[in-house]
């Protein structure tokens, strides 16, 4: 009996030793880079303080998976590559730091600090994605910014800023590149409008 086992065992060990596993392969992770923007000269805004909120999104979950689509109503996400973070926090960061070099405001702060504010800048995520059409394929980056008054709580203006960045590859990596370009862009225009 004790010796079956161990035959048994034995065969077991054999038999499996020369079945290969594929390894899974690494997680690739990446994060937004808007790159830099040149401090302005003046601005209306100098003395004031701005805090940026979360930013929001109307259609679907946001988190830190990179979403790709085919078409305007399927949803896929990469699955050996993901955001650094959730994808609201990355671009709250991102915008922050784009403002806090421009030296619009006095002071940039996220919507969790517990100082005072004169102006809150609201954002509105409707697409962030790589959309792959035939044989198109590009990064969407697509957000509504809002500035209110903090102490009238009025509106004091809206603008909806959407880029369509093509990618060089039809994978994560092309994708990153392309965001990472229209961020750059969204960075600009941002700090133009809000001039």
């Amino acid at each position: 009996m004790k010796e079956i086992r161990i035959l048994t065992v034995l065969l077991a060990v054999l038999l499996t030793s020369g079945c290969s596993f594929k390894e899974a392969a690494p997680m690739k992770i990446y994060t937004l880079d808007a790159g830099k923007v040149a401090p302005v000269a003046s601005s209306k805004y100098r003395s004031s303080v701005l805090k940026v909120s979360y930013p929001q999104t109307l259609k679907e979950r946001m988190s830190d998976k990179m979403c790709f689509s085919y078409s305007s109503s399927d949803r896929g996400v990469y699955l050996n590559s993901e955001w650094s973070n959730a994808v609201e926090k990355l671009v709250q960061g991102s915008v922050i730091e784009v403002l806090q070099q421009s030296r619009l405001f006095k002071a940039v702060l996220p919507y969790a600090s517990t100082a005072g504010e004169d102006y809150r800048l609201e954002s509105m995520i409707y697409d962030f994605s790589h959309h792959v059409r035939g044989n198109a394929s590009y990064a969407v980056v697509s957000i509504q910014f809002s500035l209110i008054d903090t102490y009238t709580g009025k509106l004091i203006k809206s603008r909806r800023f959407s880029y369509k960045e093509p990618t060089q590859t039809v994978d994560a990596s092309g994708y990153v590149y392309a965001t990472n370009k229209a961020m750059h862009r969204l960075a600009h225009d941002l700090m133009l409008w809000l001039k």
